[in-house]
């Protein structure tokens, strides 16, 4: 049962931008923290921004000042606004659900949304 849906994806030129949208489940969503994974070709998927229920958030070095997460808790759904981007940003983005803040955290994927950033 597909409990996490990304949309937004999709080609864009560099410098351009766009905004990532990704549905949960309540049951889902009102866990510890959702967050944003990003895997290009040949690289491990690694983790973009995260924001916690309290609202805290953190990213990858790579994108603070560019992207922002974001969630509507009225409907169940977190965003990733992606501005600035750069042909390195390209990936598949995976929309994810954990359970705790402990290591031993049970994790949640979406199917998730391709982002090419090209010219």
């Amino acid at each position: 049962q597909e409990q996490l849906v990304e949309s937004g994806g999709g080609l864009v030129q560099p410098g351009g931008s766009l905004r990532l949208s990704c549905a949960a489940s309540r049951s889902i969503f009102n866990m510890y923290a959702m967050g944003w994974y990003r895997q290009a070709p040949g690289k491990q998927r690694d983790l973009v921004a995260r924001i916690t229920r309290a609202g805290s958030t953190n990213y990858k070095d790579s994108v603070k000042g560019r992207f922002t997460i974001s969630r509507d808790n009225a409907k169940n759904t977190v965003f990733l606004q992606m501005n600035s981007l750069t042909p390195e940003d390209t990936g598949v983005y995976y929309c994810n659900a954990q359970s705790s803040w402990t290591a031993a955290t049970q994790n949640y994927w979406g199917q998730g949304t391709q982002v090419t950033v090209s010219s």
